[in-house]
């Protein structure tokens, strides 16, 4: 039996969270995998600088899933030599918009326009917006407006005028964040690409004709959808520049249906699109770590 590790946040606790622990273990027992879960709080005090008691102390996982963002502990066990599905720099790009589009601009990859918002050190925001007038010019309005770290649509705003992006500032305060082009054809809907290593194991069409963001969490509602040959194209590149093993994968659509990257989840739900589409992505997932760490018949120390 192969033994690895699900690495997960002490401190996240909602149900939608439990549930896709749970089927990730399921999944792994089907595979003759047992797949231990581990938190963040319970791995860094193990983690002596010069000893690494952790590994000293317990069995040497063939892999580690890890489903968290904190890329410290990532990297850590990546010192350790763990092999890490996704990578730490894998997950801190993608858990980063601006990092995301920075890696992805010289990739032949249509995003929208972008201008990554200058950092500022004032707990209040900006003390002045010269530079506002400039990106006034470039983008237009209406305006997208996103902080760089956020899920589920959330810290996203539409802006249709200067009143209106200064509101939106003055909320954001001095997180960093990015103005983007406002891509007006794929208001409300947007598609979701379930990626696996770089085959599109799952897709879906989102739809939300109340909101300009299509997620589930906003009050969109979905539909299985079959990508066609530029989109799959388009989310296998995005799999291959950012070294992702799986993904979420979401487009927008062009004025003329063309694909336009909107975002990349490293860690992507996946309950969502399994009753959309009944595949269960926990099952590739987990496949696809054992075949690319290595088979083994050892049996774990202590799995109950």
């Amino acid at each position: 039996m192969i033994y690895a590790w699900l690495v997960v946040n002490e401190f996240i606790h909602s149900e939608k969270f439990q549930e896709i622990f749970t089927w990730l273990v399921k999944a792994a027992e089907k595979q003759n995998c047992y797949l231990e879960i581990k938190t963040n709080a319970q791995l860094l005090p193990q983690l002596v600088p010069g000893g690494y008691q952790l590994l000293q102390e317990c069995r040497r996982p063939q892999f580690v899933l890890f489903w968290d963002k904190d890329i410290r502990l990532a990297r850590l066990l990546e010192k350790l030599g763990l092999r890490l599905f996704n990578s730490a720099d894998s997950i801190e790009i993608c858990d980063d918009k601006a990092r995301t589009y920075l890696e992805l601009l010289d990739q032949k990859i249509r995003m929208p326009k972008t201008v990554i918002a200058p950092k500022t050190f004032r707990m209040e925001g900006y003390s002045e917006f010269d530079f506002l007038p400039q990106i006034e010019r470039q983008l237009g309005y209406p305006m997208v407006v996103k902080e760089c770290y956020g899920s589920f649509g959330q810290q996203v705003w539409l802006v249709k005028n200067r009143q209106e992006l200064l509101s939106c500032l003055d909320l954001i305060k001095n997180r960093p964040f990015l103005f983007q082009e406002y891509i007006a054809s794929s208001k409300g809907h947007d598609i979701r690409i379930q990626m696996v290593g770089t085959k599109a194991v799952a897709a879906m069409h989102r739809i939300n004709p109340a909101d300009f963001r299509a997620n589930i969490t906003n009050g969109g509602s979905m539909e299985p959808y079959q990508p066609n040959a530029a989109q799959t194209a388009m989310a296998k590149r995005v799999m291959e520049a950012l070294n992702l093993d799986f993904a979420g994968v979401d487009l927008l659509f062009g004025e003329q249906e063309e694909p336009v990257l909107c975002e990349v989840n490293s860690n992507a739900h996946f309950v969502n699109i399994w009753k959309c589409t009944g595949v269960n992505t926990a099952e590739a997932i987990i496949e696809y770590c054992i075949r690319c760490a290595g088979r083994s018949t050892e049996h774990p120390a202590n799995p109950d």
